[in-house]
């Protein structure tokens, strides 16, 4: 989708596709590997939304990411549906396919979103 769009994607971490992945990506897309808990909050907090194509029972990178005040763009099934508030801490996308993640891309405003409320609504889910 990024590709196709011609958006700038990061992705951190390491994982059994990366090389097929990497000789997928256009020039747009950055692998970044392995990522300290100290870097992937400085991305999480200066990224307009973050990516989350999964379908997890719950996922960590969704409270991650509005911990670090920044909204999603997730797929639309599994634990996200728990953690994300449609329009308020991110938006979704209905299909696992190029096409649907474009649509919601082309869509997204990130000045919809609070960071105040991204923060706010992780808190919710912390072990205290």
């Amino acid at each position: 989708a990024c590709n196709t769009l011609k958006l700038p994607l990061k992705i951190a971490g390491n994982g059994p596709h990366r090389k097929a992945l990497e000789k997928l990506a256009g020039p747009t897309i950055t692998f970044l590997g392995f990522q300290p808990k100290e870097k992937l909050r400085e991305l999480y907090a200066n990224a307009r939304a973050t990516i989350f194509p999964g379908d997890e029972d719950f996922g960590l990178v969704p409270l991650e990411s509005m911990a670090c005040g920044t909204p999603l763009i997730a797929f639309k099934k599994g634990g996200a549906l728990e953690t994300i508030i449609e329009g308020i801490t991110g938006n979704f996308f209905e299909e696992p396919t190029s096409e649907s993640l474009q649509k919601a891309l082309k869509e997204f405003d990130a000045t919809k979103f609070s960071a105040d409320e991204c923060r706010e609504h992780a808190k919710k889910f912390s072990r205290k």
